[in-house]
């Protein structure tokens, strides 16, 4: 009895000795996929540069494409400090979709991204186009002779970037752009390669494999600049085409906690992106540098959702 109560003692001390206050990060999806990813390599990095004393905790909190976990930190922890939630370009599209049942940007404060996986536009090895312009002309001419193919749903970002990059080139008839939305990258290669698409919207990294394969054949970039190891490869802007879609990776944070703690957070996402590890991490996992922070990000994420909501607009998404 005496080491059982012992052993219970010793339990509850080492349960205790963790502060209630310890940092956590939300991850609205299950373990794996890209909200995993980001929350276990920031938390990771906190750690690692002494930025806090203990291991961040990583929720994952699935549901509604983001919506569940949103949800929460508005409604329960609004004035929480040490919560923060791993975000992308997917949360954008949402949000500026409404497809988190009347829940707005402004209900959190929007801290910085420090990386991002830049948009691609691919055709198949022998396609007749051979960069951005021959393809863009041809849609101007006949909309339906020309599919394209994209790892997400119809309104999701893949077609995003395709309606965005025609916008930015004249083209006014978005609902006549045909596009076929599938169950990630791969699938849409297999559409492009099989001849059942003529070009085919992803990102970079999910796609990398089938360039240096020679399966398909990039024509352009969604980045301000030539990505490191495609140096061949021109941008859109290159091309006459104003477009940079990039698929950030980033984090919020509840809205009522204040300004001190806020600028916490955007000096800790800072340090954490401007540290060797973080470097690495980028380069192994095949994103680019994109660091925007604090007031130059909510201004970013409200400029995002304008464009997203006129594009979703033009094809019917929203009233």
């Amino acid at each position: 009895m005496k080491n059982w109560t012992r052993a219970a003692a010793a339990a509850l001390m080492m349960s205790v000795a963790v502060p209630a206050t310890a940092a956590e990060c939300i991850a609205p999806a299950n373990p794996g996929g890209g909200w995993d990813f980001t929350c276990r390599q920031i938390g990771r990095l906190m750690t690692e540069l002494g930025i806090v004393p203990n291991m961040v905790q990583v929720t994952n909190l699935a549901g509604a494409g983001g919506g569940v976990a949103f949800t929460q930190v508005v409604s329960k922890r609004s004035s929480d400090p040490e919560v923060f939630v791993a975000a992308s370009s997917a949360t954008t599209t949402r949000l500026a979709q409404n497809a988190f049942a009347g829940a707005t940007a402004d209900q959190v404060r929007w801290v910085g991204s420090i990386g991002g996986d830049p948009g691609v536009i691919v055709v198949a090895k022998d396609s007749p186009y051979q960069n951005l312009t021959d393809l863009i002309e041809a849609v101007k001419a006949d909309p339906s002779s020309v599919a394209f193919a994209g790892g997400s749903a119809v309104g999701g970002f893949d077609h995003l970037k395709v309606l965005m990059m025609l916008d930015k080139a004249g083209f006014e008839d978005m609902r006549a752009v045909k596009y076929i939305g599938l169950d990630g990258g791969a699938d849409a290669i297999t559409q492009t390669v099989g001849g059942f698409a003529h070009a085919m919207t992803g990102d970079l990294s999910e796609i990398t494999g089938f360039i240096k394969s020679g399966d398909v054949r990039p024509i352009a970039v969604l980045s301000e600049e030539r990505v490191a190891g495609f140096e061949d490869v021109p941008t859109a802007k290159e091309q006459g085409v104003d477009t940079v879609a990039m698929n950030w990776r980033g984090i919020y944070v509840p809205k009522d906690i204040s300004d001190a703690d806020y600028q916490k957070w955007v000096d800790t996402l800072k340090q954490v992106g401007e540290s060797e590890q973080w470097q690495a991490v980028m380069e192994e996992n095949g994103l680019e540098p994109y660091m925007i922070l604090g007031d130059d990000f909510q201004t970013f994420v409200d400029a995002n959702i304008a464009e997203i909501q006129e594009v979703s607009r033009e094809i019917g998404l929203l009233q």
